[in-house]
């Protein structure tokens, strides 16, 4: 009485709630709430316990979910207004009146912009979208819930995409809502690291829900562990409105655990046309290759062929100067002999004699030679031919065998998809025969139904038939004609 006689008003406090504990059989909510001052470690520097009885806390838990997206719970700082109470039994406490949602509004956001600040001045926020996304990404770790509806929405998109895509998931199982989920999901992602060398990528997703289930995903423990991975990091854990931190750090952020599904298969998708893309411009440029040599060789050959012919023409061209020469100085020194005496006209004859024999023997080392190196150019021209035509077709082999087997290769996945899609839309049209085999009018009318038709056409309505309208009424066994004699709508 002495505490409620010094405080007899009420007071505006602001606390944080270290624990909450509501009485669902009575309705009651009690909190223990706490004072940790700027204590950056956060130690406890006071405590006191609260209660916010039953047909308030309806009303107050209701209007503070709804304002700041978040339940009572622990770990927020609140602004209430309070009596001070005093029980012999349970001593002090404080009865709570009102709560202004707008100050736990304003420190939420502030820690959302603290923990931002320090991921940047850590490195973290941008460091994930450094990573770069395998073209192909079908090697999966995930981290959900198991029991997770979106889980369950993404393994299906995956395994039923109408392309016929492969993909490899494992799930690493994690809580993705609730105060433990930080914790969960970034143990998660530490074993994931263990392993980072089996996968493509990380995809953390959880089902659609209301804002207070994604409040966990704004935690520093969450956003640290994304940044510091080694794999890209895809999210798909809320609607297109939500955006959490995690969502910020991520690599690829998505709205839906189906959404990410998508993205995924759209990637590979992407990649298959560009692989097809790759394998024209290999074809085309072989192709071009080819013709490209073939000119080359043509040109080389007939280069080859003029060089020969000239050289030929040229060592002609001097056997003939080199012959008319030496006729003319044969001739020339046959008429100076002539003046010459008798008793040197056996000298001069063996002189000429000797001269010619010498000549001709020239004239014949000369043609041998001009053969020789003739031939030896000849031969020297022909090997280089030969080579570069060798490596003109080995280069033209190897690019024709890879372009096939990558033919080949892309050839039996399109086979495997085609052979996937024929078998669906065949257990389609099975489907589709068994259900029309099952409305069969032949079949109703076994099961007792009949048919009544006016002027062959069936009646679906009463307005169709007027009073002495002659009807057609089909059963199993055969069928009855009947006048109508009265019409009665379901209203009269």
């Amino acid at each position: 009485e002495e505490l409620e006689l010094a405080f007899p008003d009420s007071y505006w406090v602001v606390a944080e709630i270290a624990q909450v504990n509501a009485d669902r059989g009575k309705g009651h909510c009690y909190l223990t709430l706490a004072d940790k001052g700027d204590n950056p470690r956060g130690q406890m520097l006071a405590q006191a316990r609260a209660t916010i009885w039953s047909t308030r806390y309806q009303m107050l838990g209701r209007y503070f979910q709804e304002k700041t997206g978040q339940p009572l719970k622990a770990g927020l700082k609140i602004l209430f207004q309070a009596k001070v109470r005093f029980h012999e039994l349970y001593g002090m406490s404080l009865d709570i009146l009102r709560i202004d949602p707008n100050y736990t509004i304003g420190d939420l956001a502030r820690q959302r912009q603290e923990t931002l600040k320090r991921l940047e001045s850590e490195g973290l926020l941008a460091a994930n979208r450094a990573h770069e996304l395998a073209m192909v990404p079908q090697r999966l770790a995930v981290i959900s819930s198991a029991t997770a509806a979106g889980y369950q929405d993404f393994i299906h998109q995956l395994q039923h995409n109408v392309f016929g895509y492969s993909f490899a998931t494992t799930l690493f199982p994690a809580l993705v809502q609730g105060n433990e989920a930080p914790a969960s999901v970034a143990r998660a992602m530490q074993l994931v690291a263990k392993h980072q060398h089996l996968f493509d990528a990380i995809v953390i997703i959880r089902g659609g829900g209301s804002q207070t289930d994604l409040s966990c995903f704004d935690d520093y423990a969450i956003a640290a562990a994304i940044g510091r991975s080694a794999l890209p990091v895809l999210t798909g854990i809320g609607h297109e409105r939500d955006e959490s931190i995690a969502d910020l750090v991520a690599h690829t952020r998505l709205k839906t655990p189906t959404a990410v599904a998508n993205f995924l298969v759209e990637r590979l998708q992407a990649a298959e046309a560009e692989a097809e893309g790759l394998l024209d411009s290999i074809r085309m440029f072989s192709v071009q290759m080819l013709k490209l040599a073939n000119e080359k060789l043509e040109r080389q050959s007939l280069k080859l062929s003029n060089s020969t012919n000239d050289f030929l023409q040229e060592a002609n061209e001097r056997l003939n100067k080199l012959s008319k020469g030496l006729l003319l100085k044969q001739k020339t020194f046959l008429e100076l002999q002539k003046h010459r005496t008798n008793n040197q006209e056996r000298d001069i004859k063996a002189a000429t004699k000797e001269q010619l024999h010498r000549q001709e023997k020239y004239m014949s080392h000369l043609a041998v030679c001009v053969e020789g190196k003739s031939q030896r150019y000849l031969h020297l021209k022909e090997h280089e031919l030969n080579t570069l035509v060798h490596c003109l077709e080995t280069e033209a082999k190897d690019g024709l065998k890879q372009a096939e087997m990558s033919f080949f290769s892309r050839s039996d996945q399109f086979k495997f998809s085609i052979r996937q899609k024929i078998q669906a839309q065949h257990h389609r049209l099975n489907l589709m025969e068994l259900s029309i085999k099952a409305n069969d009018p032949e079949k109703l009318l076994l099961k007792g139904y009949t048919l009544t038709l006016l002027n062959g056409k069936i009646i679906k309505s009463v307005g169709q038939l007027t009073s002495g309208d002659v009807i057609e009424t089909k059963m199993k066994d055969g069928t009855i004609h009947s006048m109508v004699v009265n019409v009665d709508n379901n209203d009269e």
